[in-house]
Order: C-alpha cells, then structure tokens, then sequence
C-alpha cells in the first residue's frame, strides 16, 4: 500500500470482525435487515436495467440473496472479500455487486480504479455504502459517554456529493448516485450494538478508541434512551449511498 494512503482501518480488525458476523448468522436468529434492504435494492436496480450479464462477481451483505433473485450460480459469490485495494484477478466482469464491502478500504479512490479496471467494456459496478449521516443516535450516545474527551468510536463516511467526485476520478463512463434512508428502532442502546455486530458493523479502526467504562457506558445508555419516542423505542438512521457506474 502507498505510503500516500491514510491508515484508518486495519484489515485484521476488518476480518476478525466478518468472521464473527458470520458466526453469529451461522447460529440463526442474527440480524439481517441492511443485507436484505441492500440486496433487494440492488436486484430492483439489476431489473430496471434489464441486465442479462453472466459473469458476475458478488461481494458482501446480501450476496446470496442477490444471486437466487437474479438466477445466478453460486460461484458467482466472493467466497472471501476481495482485497479491493489491489488489481483484481480475474476480470471481464459483465457486474460487480459490492455491498456493504467498500466502507473500510483505506484507500476508495484507488479501489474504485481497480473495480472499473475489473469489468469487461460496458460492464456496470453496483455498490452500496453505509453514507454520510447515518447513526445519528449512536453518534450522540457516544459523545455522551466520553464527556470532554470524545473518541473516535464511529467509522467515518462518504457523502453523496464525494462519492461522485470519486467515481469521477476512477474514469467510469457514467455513474449515478443515489442516498436512500433506513430507519430502524431500537428500545435500547445495547440492542442496536448487537444489531451491528449480528451484520459485521462493528468498528475497525486502526486507531483503537479506549473501551468505555461501566460509568461511560451508562452514560451512552441513558442518552440513547432519551432520545425514544413515545413507545420508548429510538429510531436509529441509516443513509445508504448506492453507486452505480458504467466502464466504457
């Protein structure tokens, strides 16, 4: 990796992280609302372009779900992460369906070059990403429980107006991006970090942030709770970016 290229997330965390939300799948009952709202997102998107490619490479939350809908072999599916930081192997991809699998690479510009560089001429990338805004209430939470000394807790995010600009730079022939919200309600802080961990949302900062103490913690907890509405559920936001971009 360039010496140029911020070390914000460490691989090893971002592994050790999947596997454990794989675990948890594994076992039944785990959380998967973002893999369902991104693959069914991402299949309506497929239908709308009518897209009959065959060679296809699927990464990330919702996977498998995407490639029954669209009729496709199961070999089509990442059987691990690609390392989206370096040249792909393989190629010529008709579609490449990322979600949920570019929100920790340390260097997006350059993974998106790589991605353009892996489909065939006319070959569409797919990705969704967790955007900039989301969490707001987990965002409070947290600066709550650090009081004057606020950690860095929360992975940082890409707002629409920059995943286009990135796109841009990435050489794709065209691209549209879209921001979408999804709101889920939680009656405690202590559900919604589950919820993130059932789905591998859980932090891989290279920086690890200072674990929070039984007083900080209960901090985060009443703050969270402050925040419920009437039925003492808080309504957690998510605003997903989906970028869609076509190679020459």
């Amino acid at each position: 990796m360039s010496s140029q290229v911020p070390h914000i997330f460490d691989s090893r965390r971002r592994e050790a992280v999947t596997a454990r939300a794989r675990h948890r799948q594994a076992r039944g009952g785990a959380a998967r609302w973002l893999a369902d709202a991104m693959s069914e997102d991402a299949v309506e998107r497929l239908g709308f372009m009518r897209f009959s490619g065959t060679r296809v490479l699927l990464s990330g939350a919702g996977s498998d779900s995407v490639a029954r809908a669209l009729g496709l072999p199961a070999e089509t599916i990442a059987a691990k992460a690609p390392d989206f930081e370096r040249p792909m192997e393989g190629g010529s991809y008709d579609a490449i369906v990322a979600l949920a699998a570019l929100d920790s690479v340390n260097d997006l510009p350059g993974a998106l070059i790589h991605l353009r560089h892996a489909l065939a001429p006319g070959g569409v990338l797919l990705a969704a990403l967790i955007g900039g805004g989301s969490l707001p209430m987990l965002r409070a939470a947290m600066l709550a429980a650090d009081g004057d000394r606020p950690a860095a807790r929360i992975h940082p995010q890409v707002d629409s107006r920059a995943a286009s600009a990135l796109l841009q730079r990435a050489g794709f022939a065209r691209q549209v991006v879209d921001q979408w919200p999804l709101t889920v309600r939680y009656p405690s802080l202590d559900r919604l970090v589950a919820d993130l961990r059932d789905q591998g949302l859980g932090s891989v900062l290279a920086d690890r942030a200072p674990p929070l103490g039984r007083a900080a913690l209960e901090r985060a907890r009443a703050a969270f709770s402050a925040l419920a509405e009437n039925d003492g559920k808080t309504s957690e936001r998510f605003e997903i970016l989906t970028l869609t971009a076509w190679k020459d």
